[in-house]
């Protein structure tokens, strides 16, 4: 037998001396009781209840034989397998059974029976008691003891018990009660000779042998019966009532108060009917359910017993703190408790300035870690190789924070905010764009700026002087046209600088594009009307016709005309709107404009550079034609420029992010249409202004000669 499951028959007499001296419980009746071992089997489990409730060597199944075995109530058993089996045959007789061991949760919905009645808590409290308890703590890395079996009390006496100092168990609540360790110290070996199990605990208890006085075989190590139990080593046997013990004490005195109740209940009824006088052996164990369901009542040390709906005594677990001695011997602290049916603050109660803690820990908390913690901003990753609980600690990745120590995985910061430098925090976006009271912003105005004005100045130049021959020689439409075109070039970058807003996003694409085209369909107009007036000037040719103003505008019209209606689909389909830009700039929010169809923003420019690159190719090829005042070479460079600048526009705007895409496209217009400027209006203005001498009719027939 296991020596330390003997205090479970001692609680049980205990219980009942105590009720049968009790005059205001059951008065002049005796409470009697049976003990048997299930030895742990199916067969001798049902075998040995078969033999308590019928006959003693014979069975006569549902004959009685004998009132002296009129069983009214079964404790019992320790495990939920012999529970369940005992039930197997009591649910057939309605006997109800008070069982003592604690059961799973899943066992205990499979068996909600009106005749199964638990003195103790489900097991799902030990559960939330142990994650209760390794959150208080933050333990990650611990050792569980859990029983397996029920065997090896032998595993027992060879252990270093020394090594379960400060160890943390969940035992079944329990108290001290009055009396109870008096009534220990009193048990000898021969005490009552009824009880089978005495001789085997006291021989495997100290280690000696009880003989019967007739048995003429003797032994060296005979017991002296001096022996005391309060000397024995706590993992033998306790001297302080453990949760189990507890548990049956209550039992028997829930069955106590139910027969009480019954008893006293069919005296009033049969009072009021004028029967018989009432026998207690008339009662019947099936009719003892009820009153069991509704018993309530204080123990001998004030604590309240009753049953819940499910037919459970809720009183959870106590945690318990283990203290050894050198001698073996040991004590169990109560150190807090763990009951889910309280109210919320009393659920866990852990008190852990009473813990006493393995000396190893140096009577402090222990760490329970395989390695150190991983600090706020980085995320668990384990080692290839070793145990789960070994891990290395990894920075956050951009964008993701960890707030807590040994976080598993990192968490994504919200769209508009970012990790700090340490990734344990999210910090908010500022709203950024390409603002005029920046450097970069005023830098581009002051370019702009100074762009429009050298364009007003040049224009203003050509008004004074359009009667002049360099001037005519140009076709001074065009020129204006071209010139003026320029301004609004000018102009138009500075839409692009500043708070987008849904009035600037609307026309600022549009603007350039449609002004822009203008302006490269001038180039082109002016380049052809020079080719033309060269071909014109051949014997027999047809092409004077053709040389005028009319083919210049023209051109101009129709190009530009292109460029609108481009321009109007866009608008009218999928116009470009403000919006703010999450994940271009990890630590900023861009407020730019949407371009709403990307594939029309690429038409408008693909047009450009179409008209571009003919422009170019037919200043390439005039670029050799004999007059003082052939604009084709000078075209050629303003155009190879523009061409160049524009086709670095496109990679260039690609690769940036942020309002440093608005500064490209500001600086392309800028830089295109400032050469366009400067190639082809330069050396007219020097002539103009310095050199008017060569500003001559006379002057331009020389040199044609």
């Amino acid at each position: 037998m296991l020596t330390k499951f003997y205090q479970h028959v001692l609680a049980l007499v205990f219980a009942i001396d105590e009720i049968n001296q009790n005059p205001k419980i059951l008065p002049n009746v005796t409470l009697g009781f049976h003990i048997c071992d299930s030895y742990y089997s199916v067969q001798m489990t049902y075998r040995t209840l078969l033999d308590l409730l019928f006959k003693s060597h014979r069975y006569f199944p549902n004959y009685e034989c004998g009132i002296q075995k009129n069983v009214m109530a079964v404790i019992g058993g320790l495990s939920s397998d012999i529970s369940f089996h005992i039930a197997d045959i009591l649910g057939l007789y309605k006997i109800p059974q008070l069982t003592y061991g604690s059961f799973a949760q899943e066992e205990s919905n499979t068996r909600q029976s009106p005749t199964f009645f638990r003195l103790v808590p489900n097991e799902v409290h030990q559960c939330t008691g142990i994650m209760k308890l390794l959150q208080y703590f933050g333990w990650t890395w611990v050792g569980l003891f859990a029983v397996d079996d029920n065997s090896g009390d032998s595993l027992q006496r060879a252990w270093d018990f020394q090594f379960f100092q400060g160890a943390l168990s969940f035992r079944i609540h329990s108290n001290e009660l009055l009396g109870f360790h008096n009534f220990l110290k009193k048990i000898k070996p021969y005490w009552n000779i009824k009880d089978g199990f005495l001789k085997d605990f006291w021989g495997q208890a100290f280690g000696c042998s009880l003989l019967d006085p007739q048995d003429a075989e003797m032994d060296d190590a005979l017991c002296t019966g001096e022996e005391h139990m309060d000397s024995l080593p706590g993992h033998i046997f306790e001297m302080g009532m453990s949760g189990h013990s507890y548990s049956i004490y209550n039992a028997v005195y829930a069955t106590a108060h139910a027969l009480h109740a019954m008893y006293t209940s069919m005296l009033k009824y049969r009072a009021i009917l004028r029967s018989k006088r009432l026998e207690f052996h008339d009662l019947h164990p099936w009719q003892l359910n009820p009153f069991i369901q509704g018993v309530s009542f204080n123990n001998s040390i004030g604590e309240p017993v009753s049953f819940m709906e499910n037919w459970e005594k809720g009183d959870g677990f106590d945690i318990m703190n283990l203290v050894t001695f050198p001698n073996k011997t040991f004590v169990r602290v109560k150190v807090g408790s763990v009951n889910s049916n309280a109210a919320e603050e009393q659920v866990f109660i852990l008190h852990e300035e009473r813990i006493v803690w393995q000396t190893n820990f140096n009577q402090g908390r222990p760490i329970s870690v395989c390695n150190d913690f991983c600090h706020p901003g980085t995320q668990k990753k384990k080692k290839e190789g070793e145990k789960f609980c070994c891990y290395d600690c990894v920075l956050c990745p951009e964008g993701k924070i960890s707030s807590q120590q040994d976080m598993v995985n990192c968490i994504k910061c919200p769209e508009d905010q970012y990790s700090s430098k340490d990734k344990d925090g999210c910090i908010n976006k500022v709203i950024t764009f390409l603002a005029f009271e920046e450097p970069l912003g005023i830098t581009l105005v002051l370019l702009a700026v100074s762009c429009f004005l050298i364009t007003a100045f040049v224009l203003g130049v050509f008004i004074k002087n359009k009667d002049t021959p360099i001037v005519k020689a140009n076709n001074r439409d065009i020129t204006y046209m071209l010139l003026v075109s320029l301004l609004l070039c000018f102009l138009c970058s500075l839409l692009f600088l500043g708070k987008p807003s849904n009035v600037t996003c609307f026309i600022r694409q549009s603007a350039f594009g449609i002004v822009f085209s203008v302006v490269v369909s001038c180039v082109l107009a002016k380049t052809i009307t020079v080719v033309l007036a060269f071909m014109a000037t051949k014997p027999g040719s047809g092409l004077r016709k053709w040389v005028g103003k009319t083919l210049a505008n023209s051109i101009v019209l129709s190009c530009s005309l292109v460029q609108a209606g481009i321009c109007m689909v866009w608008l009218g389909t999928s116009p470009p709107f403000p919006d703010l830009d999450m994940h271009s700039m990890a630590e900023k929010i861009v407020a730019a404009c949407n371009e709403g169809s990307v594939v029309m923003f690429y038409v408008v420019l693909g047009y450009l550079g179409l008209l571009s690159l003919i422009s170019l190719t037919v200043a390439f090829f005039a670029r050799k034609l004999p007059n003082s005042f052939n604009e084709a070479k000078f075209i050629t460079f303003s155009m190879l420029i523009f061409c160049s600048v524009w086709m670095s526009f496109v990679p260039t705007y690609l690769s940036t992010k942020g309002k440093y895409m608005v500064a490209v496209e500001v600086f392309s217009i800028l830089a295109s249409s400032a050469a366009l400027l400067a190639w082809i209006f330069s050396v007219k203005c020097y002539i103009i202004l310095l050199r008017p001498d060569l500003n001559s009719r006379d002057q331009i027939i020389r040199r044609k000669n």
